[in-house]
């Protein structure tokens, strides 16, 4: 029998799994994974006044981080439009159920976004198996890139995306004789979701990455159709935020950015793969 190349060879001397003991292993990497995240939703769940009081609701308190930061900035500066010191709408629970059902929610999306890496790495582990050791070294620290992208895309959800929308959308008139009062459901729902997505679409560089190692794009078609990626990027924005250009124009501004960067990760592993075949 002919052998394998190194590089075909599994990283594992496992012996062949069947097909149900691969469905066997890959449900308890998910329980455990689950497991993680209830822990995480519960502690979250039970720390009522910091999660929901503090995190969830910041961004509607004119005492909030960013908006700190902007009159800090429009007090050097001399422009006191930075300045956001009033919200004007107040949040309502139109539901006799909403306030429970908004708990449970933004308990659960912390729970996620908290076990994300863990969760993320019991998938990988299920994964990288199966792999051979050269797809698994050009796979190395994907667990932690993958949660550092994540990372920042929540960051910049929570820190820049949000509040600004927030502003914006309670600023918002088309009369001054109609107020702005927002029900909790939707308030938590353009929060979650504008922080979940923020954390999505920022793996677009370990995409490329992938992309670039398997042979299926490479610098160059990325520089070709830079025109039809932004336009993707506006359609992701305008899939994934709440329905309103604001929001849409403010996530599609860094994921720009993340495609000029995306490029050149994509060039340099391009250069390497060159290198290597050499």
């Amino acid at each position: 029998m002919q052998e394998l190349p190194p590089d075909q060879i599994h990283a594992t001397d496992q012996q062949e799994m069947s097909f149900l003991d691969h469905l066997e292993e890959l449900r308890w990497h998910v329980i455990r994974a689950f497991m993680a995240i209830t822990v995480f939703t519960v502690a979250a769940f039970l720390s009522k006044e910091f999660v929901f009081g503090t995190l969830i609701l910041g961004p509607s308190k004119t005492d909030f981080w960013t908006y700190k930061q902007l009159c800090d900035l429009a007090n050097v500066i001399g422009v006191q439009a930075l300045c956001i010191d009033k919200l004007p709408f107040i949040i309502q629970s139109r539901q006799m159920t909403g306030q429970f059902t908004m708990h449970i929610t933004s308990s659960f999306a912390v729970g996620i976004i908290a076990a994300f890496p863990y969760a993320f790495w019991e998938i990988w582990r299920f994964i990288s198996p199966g792999l051979y050791i050269k797809e698994r070294k050009i796979a190395r620290g994907a667990v932690f890139y993958v949660s550092l992208l994540f990372l920042i895309g929540v960051l910049f959800g929570y820190l820049i995306l949000t509040p600004l929308s927030v502003n914006f959308l309670a600023n918002y008139q088309i009369d001054p004789s109609i107020l702005n009062e927002f029900d909790i459901v939707s308030y938590v729902s353009t929060v979650t979701t504008l922080v979940l997505a923020c954390g999505l679409l920022f793996q677009l560089p370990m995409v490329v990455y992938f992309l670039t190692k398997a042979g299926l794009l490479t610098p160059d078609i990325m520089r070709s159709y830079r025109k039809h990626g932004i336009v993707v990027i506006f359609l992701l924005g305008a899939m994934l935020t709440p329905p309103d250009p604001f929001s849409q124009i403010l996530i599609a501004i860094p994921l720009i950015g993340l495609y000029q960067f995306s490029i050149t990760v994509s060039s340099r592993t391009f250069k390497k793969i060159s290198r290597d075949l050499d």
